[in-house]
């Protein structure tokens, strides 16, 4: 399979090394220096670049008639146009906040668990996500997940970073060293806690994931999501 890879940090160059290994050729590595030449010559994008490049990025496969799993994240509030331009170029597209194998059953686990307590309002759910320095966002993109993932479960309406209201989630982010990614969601009440968390030792989880749901992607249409890619519906 060929791949373009759309940004070529730290991120991009685990991705491309573990997709060589796997047997993949990699026709195009673009960050801020070069161009889009080769992209057409890809079987697939990943994008893993920064939020003010991903549109581009993104709307550049579909004219290209490339699909594309996007790992970038802090674009979002475009995510509605890039959704209605794959399916007016009959593209393909795969988005999430986090490609890990491990985050995306988390993810479920998540709404399971939210589900179990929407009942008891004794408890009050509250979120912690911890990331390296350099993280541009904040909260995390699978933060912002968790929480909608709670949101569509129960009787919380919205996530803040700031003092809750009633029925907001807190979370709290922060920027720690060369953290990978840690993520925690708590239950509080007067009598006992309940906490479920994911820790991300290294980058690996995330480019091993991307790359598999770019296997996946290839030579297909539409709008999918990690959930088809691992078969969690």
């Amino acid at each position: 399979m060929k791949i373009a890879l759309l940004g070529y940090g730290k991120m991009g160059q685990v991705i491309e090394r573990i997709a060589t290994e796997r047997g993949h050729e990699i026709v195009l590595r673009k960050d801020e220096f070069n161009t889009y030449d080769g992209l057409s010559n890809a079987d697939v994008a990943i994008d893993f670049s920064v939020p003010m490049a991903a549109v581009d990025n993104i709307s550049s496969c579909f004219h290209a008639k490339v699909p594309v799993v996007s790992g970038t994240t802090g674009w979002l509030e475009h995510y509605d146009e890039m959704e209605a331009l794959c399916k007016e170029l009959n593209g393909g597209f795969i988005s999430s906040s986090n490609f890990s194998l491990g985050v995306n059953i988390f993810f479920g686990l998540n709404e399971y668990l939210a589900k179990l307590m929407a009942p008891f309002d004794s408890y009050k759910v509250d979120m912690e996500e911890i990331h390296h320095t350099q993280k541009l966002d904040a909260p995390s993109g699978t933060a912002i997940s968790l929480a909608k993932g709670v949101i569509e479960n129960s009787s919380y309406t919205n996530w803040t970073l700031e003092a809750p209201k009633p029925n907001e989630i807190h979370i709290e982010a922060k920027r720690i060293g060369t953290v990978p990614g840690t993520h925690t969601v708590t239950y509080n009440s007067v009598v006992d806690t309940i906490e479920i968390k994911h820790t991300a030792h290294n980058r690996e989880g995330f480019a091993l994931g991307a790359v598999i749901a770019a296997e996946w992607l290839a030579g297909k249409q539409g709008i999918f999501t990690m959930k088809d890619v691992l078969n969690l519906k």
